[in-house]
């Protein structure tokens, strides 16, 4: 699995601090919610928007649940 990180979900990432391990087990072992241009994964209390462009996992935001 190949991630690129939007500069929003880097943001994100660091003020959450959130890791892109903990990204990767969500998207693996998530939850998968379909939207309109891609896919939000859920896991634990982490939730993860993103993309797959060929081998490519476009992460486009990353939140935390409260």
């Amino acid at each position: 699995m190949y991630l690129i990180l939007t500069h929003h979900a880097q943001q994100r990432m660091d003020k959450y601090g959130i890791t892109e391990d903990q990204i990767m087990m969500t998207i693996q072992r998530g939850a998968k919610i379909p939207q309109t241009d891609g896919f939000v994964a859920v896991y634990t209390y982490i939730r993860v928007a993103y993309k797959i462009r060929g081998e490519k996992y476009i992460i486009k935001t990353v939140m935390m649940e409260r």
